[in-house]
């Protein structure tokens, strides 16, 4: 078959659109957030809570005001979702355990020093390793205080897991998929046996590696919308597609996938549409496709690559939160402004929940979104001279809308603008700063 053609807009609304960013919004309940953790697989955990926690504002972007007592049932009712390592610490779906086999049962490897040096640890600390399993199995869940450290070689870094011997172990074992998180008490998270913690549907299956690699990458190019072999990897299980170029190769074959060309990027390396996808090609290009206007968390699914973000959008995103006050570009919680297909802003903000403030430290339009005004970081995305009146408008209004409704998730009472505004968009937020939050 011959490769798709396809511009840099069609790959964005593809991208977007499989996002669920776009189209008919998932409703705001339980199924809803079923199909929203369905399109991405993982959500990243972080433990910054600035605006709020990552997870929740991914799920915000899509769904809007939902009940965190809702993704409670499916974490810890249900146990429909678990706490695992995917490109990131994150919550995945437990019909996909089949998938982090893979990693499960390899873990630790001493292909690398840093494994070497972890099987050793892991070796010498037999005795740690089975009084927190002896201690799971009579008194869990527990929490960290829950275990004595009986460590005979003390693990050795120096990062925060210096020393703390008994979380490194339950770590270890967390990956290997021995132990599981049960529940949490605040941030405090409890730890009890996966056996114990996983429903009886589970599925047990010992997939093959080809297999596991072969599926995972399905997976992601239905997330992506249209991705190439480096974006697959650095998708939902980064790292882990050993054999990559071979599986995509046997997936063509099959018709599962089909290869394309993207403008403006190397032609000599394809991309892959997946064939649940190609249906949305002629919806993507009409009018029908359903642009909205969100807010992203720093560490959305839709922008965990930087590279490709940057491809794609022009669009260059670093966190700045570890970074010296006095060297940020952008500021410390920086969400970035989603306008139907494209980056248009980002805004620098912080609540605070003692006095109910909603407060944009800054607030930045990229070029041609907001003319003559913002700090822009270009890219390969080239922006108009000067977008038309009724766009820059358009922006305006959008950006003030999802700035209310990210108040009233949060249950602010008020929201402010210590900071910069593009001047566009300046008289919208001024609006949201009046007006009672919703």
């Amino acid at each position: 078959m011959r490769p798709l053609d396809l511009d840099r807009r069609t790959v964005r609304r593809l991208a977007v659109t499989r996002q669920r960013l776009a189209g008919p919004r998932p409703t705001a309940g339980p199924d809803g957030l079923r199909e929203v953790l369905r399109a991405l697989r993982c959500l990243q955990l972080d433990p910054v809570g600035v605006v709020a926690r990552s997870h929740l504002l991914v799920l915000w972007s899509r769904v809007g005001h939902f009940d965190e007592a809702d993704l409670d049932t499916l974490m810890w009712d249900e146990r429909w979702l678990f706490e695992y390592w995917a490109h990131a610490a994150s919550i995945v779906l437990t019909e996909d355990r089949a998938l982090h086999r893979g990693l499960m049962r390899r873990y630790p490897a001493g292909a690398s020093p840093y494994g070497r040096r972890l099987v050793a640890w892991t070796e010498a600390n037999a005795e740690l390793r089975e009084h927190v399993l002896q201690r799971l199995e009579d008194e869990g869940p527990l929490p960290v205080g829950g275990f004595e450290d009986r460590s005979a070689l003390a693990w050795e870094s120096s990062g925060w897991t210096g020393g703390r011997n008994v979380e490194r172990m339950l770590d270890l074992l967390w990956t290997q998929g021995r132990v599981m998180v049960a529940g949490r008490e605040g941030r405090r998270r409890l730890w009890d046996l996966a056996d114990r913690c996983l429903p009886a549907w589970t599925d047990r299956t010992e997939l093959a590696d080809a297999d596991i690699v072969s599926l995972s990458a399905e997976h992601a190019l239905r997330a992506l919308g249209a991705g190439r072999a480096r974006d697959v990897v650095r998708h939902f299980v980064r790292g882990r597609y050993d054999g990559l170029a071979e599986v995509l190769d046997r997936l063509e074959a099959d018709g599962r996938v089909v290869r394309a060309r993207v403008e403006g990027a190397d032609p000599e390396e394809p991309w892959f549409v997946h064939a649940d996808v190609l249906p949305l090609l002629e919806a993507v290009d009409g009018g029908s496709w359903g642009p909205r206007t969100v807010l992203l968390s720093p560490f959305d699914n839709l922008l965990c690559d930087r590279e490709r973000t940057e491809l794609l959008w022009g669009f260059r995103f670093r966190t700045e939160m570890y970074v010296p006050r006095a060297r940020r570009e952008f500021g410390y919680y920086v969400l970035p402004v989603l306008h139907g297909d494209l980056l248009v802003g980002r805004i620098a903000a912080r609540f605070d929940r003692r006095s109910g403030v909603l407060d944009l430290e800054n607030v930045y339009a990229e070029p041609g979104s907001a003319p003559g005004t913002g700090t822009g970081t270009g890219g390969t995305v080239p922006a108009p001279a000067g977008a038309a009146a009724e766009e820059v408008a358009d922006a305006a209004e959008g950006v003030a809308g999802a700035v209310a409704d990210l108040a009233g998730f949060l249950g602010a009472g008020r929201v402010t603008c210590s900071g910069a505004v593009p001047a566009p968009w300046r008289e919208a937020l001024r609006r949201v700063e009046a007006a009672p939050v919703p």
